[in-house]
Order: C-alpha cells, then structure tokens, then sequence
C-alpha cells in the first residue's frame, strides 16, 4: 500500500540565505526555478543544535504564500548571524500541477558563510544556497 502513494521529487526549487543592510541580519528567500507558478506554499524555519555546549532550538516559524511567480524569488523572513551555529531547517510543502510536493533544506552549522557564497538567480546578489 505504501508503494502505492505517489511522492513526486522536488525540482526547480531553492533556498537562500543572503547578506542583508546590516551584517548581523540577513534575509531567506525561496526562489521557485519552475517556468509555472506554484500555490498554497508552507515554510515551516527552525534552527537547532549546539552552542557552547548548550543544546539549543528555536521557534517554529510558518510562512504561507498563496502563490509563487515563475522564475521569482521571494522573501521568507530575517535571520541573525548568530544564529548560523545552528542547523538551519527550511522544510518547504506547496501545489504544482493538482500534485502536493514537499522538501526539507537544511544549512548545517556554520556552513552560512561568506567562503560559500554563490550568485543567487533572479537576485543577482551573492548568497548561500540550497537546491
């Protein structure tokens, strides 16, 4: 029966993570790659893991967007720099085609950094980013 249900892999979809105004704060986006909008998008952010020996989780954030535009990117929320010595989950669920897709992005701790910075499409700026 489990054989039996579709699950559809996500593709043309990305996370990333770039250097805002202030360099304590910076700003995700999720950037849809697809040439077709997508609707009834969930991000669900929360960071965890360890800082100075302290076991640490932060708050569950939830973001909906009724609808994405092809080829666009839009902005989830802020995050701080101090944050980054966390695991940083982004776990994304939206509608493509009368088909649910769903797919969780993690930056592992301290891997957003400058040294791994990339040019983000449809930004045109420098980031860190998932696909």
């Amino acid at each position: 029966m489990k054989e039996d249900i579709l699950i559809p892999k996500v593709e043309e979809m990305a996370i990333a993570i770039l250097p805002g105004e202030d360099p304590e704060i910076w700003d995700v986006f999720l950037i849809n790659l697809k040439k077709e909008p997508i609707t009834f998008v969930l991000v669900n952010s929360t960071g965890y893991g360890e800082i100075n020996g302290e076991t640490l989780k932060t708050t569950t954030l939830r973001y909906f967007f009724e609808s994405i535009g092809p080829e666009t990117a839009v902005k989830v929320e802020p995050i701080e720099s101090k944050l980054f010595a966390l695991a940083n989950e982004y776990w994304v669920s939206f509608v493509h085609n009368q088909l649910m897709y769903d797919k969780k992005y993690v930056f592992v701790s301290d891997s957003i950094t400058t040294d791994n910075l990339t040019t983000v499409p449809y930004l045109q700026k420098k980031g860190v980013m998932i696909r």
